[in-house]
């Protein structure tokens, strides 16, 4: 199998390219080629070069884990955001329907209006109250209308101890703060960007050692709600995080009504998915105990 993995350097992308790889993810005997070029070779808002790479490459994956994930900026760039997460995953999946191939995509709790009370299901209807989350829902009907094997996976909330994230950004002000205003009327499921992966990485190597790969794209492939299980509040959220980091003592979380902290962009007050679906396939860890590994990890 070949596999082209865009994005490779974010937080998703960067643990892809560690769980493709790892033994037990691929057949032994014939492990997977993994090609992952980096942003200038493979720019997601250059229609021409996506699909000359793709048309030279030739994988038999495409592994789509490059985005505009900006939600405020987004309100003043819609057009931008729209060109990276709805056109260029429509020519991705174009160009794999040329190959045969498949796509693995990744998208959003944002594409929901977080009016829910109970966990979103892959059947409910869809309805973004912001730019990002309408780029990202355009992404995913590209997909679909394409007709190709596909595997789109909303997850949410995602942290790591790379890039730009809420984790990253509650540690940095934890240590230069000793109080912090987070809002509690958010709720949602945290992710560890290397569950992600983990999980991605096994529904891959399902479909590569099924005896009928074109049927367990049909009847186990389509659309997953990929989060880890349980939710929280982003004030929660924040006090764990301080909580495991040691900073508890001395750094205080104040919760506050979203009202109260104005951004560009709306966010979904509710956004938590059902993954009932996929845990029938892959075992998903409880936000928390990923969350205590990802910190145990990095203080290592």
């Amino acid at each position: 199998m070949k596999i082209l993995l865009a994005g490779a350097t974010g937080q998703v992308g960067h643990e892809l390219l560690r769980a493709l790889q790892l033994p037990g993810n691929t057949p032994a005997d014939t492990p997977a080629e993994i090609i992952a070029p980096g942003r200038q070779q493979f720019d997601l808002a250059d229609p021409m070069q996506l699909r000359r790479v793709i048309r030279d490459m030739k994988p038999d994956v495409i592994v789509n884990a490059a985005a505009y994930t900006d939600v405020d900026r987004a309100e003043s760039e819609p057009a931008v955001a729209m060109r990276i997460n709805a056109d260029a995953p429509a020519i991705m999946a174009e160009e794999v329907a040329r190959l045969g191939g498949a796509l693995v995509h990744f998208s959003t709790d944002y594409v929901f209006n977080g009016e829910a009370s109970a966990p979103y299901r892959e059947q409910d209807l869809p309805d973004p109250v912001n730019a990002y989350g309408r780029s990202k829902l355009a992404g995913e009907q590209a997909i679909v209308a394409a007709g190709i094997p596909y595997l789109i996976l909303r997850t949410g909330w995602v942290y790591g101890m790379r890039g730009r994230n809420f984790l990253q950004s509650i540690l940095h002000l934890a240590h230069q703060q000793d109080m912090l205003q987070v809002v509690d009327d958010q709720f949602g499921t945290p992710t560890w960007c290397r569950t992600v992966a983990d999980v991605t990485a096994q529904l891959l190597a399902m479909a590569r050692s099924a005896t009928d790969a074109p049927q367990w794209w049909q009847e186990q492939g389509g659309l997953l709600h990929m989060t880890a299980r349980g939710s929280t509040s982003r004030a929660d959220f924040a006090r764990r995080i301080i909580d495991l980091a040691g900073l508890s003592s001395r750094v205080n979380v104040v919760p506050v009504p979203t009202a109260d902290y104005p951004r560009a962009a709306v966010r979904p007050r509710y956004a938590v998915l059902d993954t009932g679906k996929l845990q029938g396939l892959c075992n998903l860890p409880h936000w928390d105990a990923a969350l205590q590994r990802c910190m145990q990890q990095a203080s290592q």
